[in-house]
């Protein structure tokens, strides 16, 4: 009698999973839309961003640099949420618009941190900005403490950004606590060796890497003016990987041997495990950049990180609805994520 019950349930069970809506977290995309590459680059190119009024500030750093940050304001007392963009994004990318503008919309505060170099300004000492820069991400958290004592702050992540963020996040494990109250990751590398190969090779080398590297070598030659001694010319205008990018540029201006040794010591998938504060991880599974099975698994992660890595969404992308489509799950489902730590 006990085998037969259990059949009916399994099959009961089976029928709710079919008839029942679905989570209003869950992400489906849509049908018109197939594919991670068409569901990275449709909302990038032809999904209409909202219109947003940002406020400048300019902060000086302690070392002789400066960060540019975009606000969106609202009374003191409502709740902020920080923004760490990915690879040479900005304020004005479709998912940072998205997002502040829902922010506004709900009498929040929100600023879009721009990593150095990214707001349209040189940045003026021989680094710029990668992967781990749990240094800068530190600085900066804690600085927005200092002045938003009391106030709830959380923190969203994008690509790379996300990667910077989650690198902290598992550096300072319980001293993380008291310093933002919840964190987002979206479509964040975590494991740095499995994309920088997985952008270099075929379609995605001869578009979204030769897209990066348009405006990396720009940057990186440019420097060149200020520190003439800094690295080679010749082989920085020949680098047409990311690999050759990273061993030649970012690994030796920030401390590391190469390009494997940035790669590997820069992922921030080791740390997930020490996370202490209520964290999201949302990457979809047919996400280009990072192939799906170098996401991390639930015991590689700490008890306060949840993953939700839907089947398809693309890079940052996760359209919407009937044709022409929207933008506007990624800001709900981090927002509803925030709401639900307090």
């Amino acid at each position: 009698m006990s085998a037969r019950l259990n059949v009916c349930f399994a099959f009961l069970a089976i029928i709710l999973m079919y008839i029942l809506p679905a989570h209003a977290d869950d992400y489906h995309a849509p049908a018109w839309l197939p594919g991670g590459d068409m569901q990275t680059l449709y909302p990038f190119l032809f999904i209409a961003a909202p219109k947003v009024a940002y406020r400048r500030e300019r902060w000086e750093l302690p070392d002789g640099d400066f960060l540019d940050l975009d606000w969106v304001d609202s009374p003191a007392s409502a709740p902020l949420v920080m923004l760490f963009h990915g690879l040479e994004g900005n304020s004005r990318g479709f998912y940072s618009l998205a997002l502040m503008d829902a922010i506004k919309q709900r009498g929040w505060r929100g600023v879009v941190v721009h990593f150095r170099g990214c707001s349209g300004e040189p940045n003026r000492l021989p680094r710029a900005y990668f992967a781990s820069d749990s240094a800068d991400i530190g600085y900066i958290l804690n600085r927005l403490r200092s002045t938003n004592e009391g106030m709830p702050m959380y923190a969203t992540g994008v690509s790379l950004g996300g990667n910077a963020l989650l690198k902290w996040l598992g550096e300072q494990g319980e001293n993380a606590v008291g310093v933002i109250d919840a964190a987002v990751a979206v479509s964040a590398p975590v494991d740095l060796t499995a994309t920088g190969h997985n952008l270099d090779k075929g379609f995605n080398r001869y578009f979204y890497t030769a897209n990066f590297l348009r405006t990396l070598k720009k940057k990186a030659l440019q420097k060149l003016d200020a520190y003439p001694t800094l690295y080679d010319r010749k082989k920085i205008e020949a680098i047409s990987t990311l690999y050759e990018f990273d061993d030649q540029v970012t690994a030796p201006l920030h401390g590391y041997k190469g390009a494997d040794d940035y790669w590997r010591r820069a992922s921030s998938k080791p740390g997930l495990i020490n996370i202490a504060l209520p964290t999201l991880l949302i990457n979809a599974r047919d996400d280009p950049f990072m192939p799906g099975d170098a996401l991390p698994t639930p015991d590689q992660v700490s008890r306060s990180v949840t993953l939700d890595f839907p089947a398809q969404g693309g890079h940052v992308g996760f359209p919407t609805g009937p044709f022409p489509g929207r933008i506007n799950w990624l800001p709900t489902r981090v927002l509803g994520f925030f709401d639900s730590t307090h």
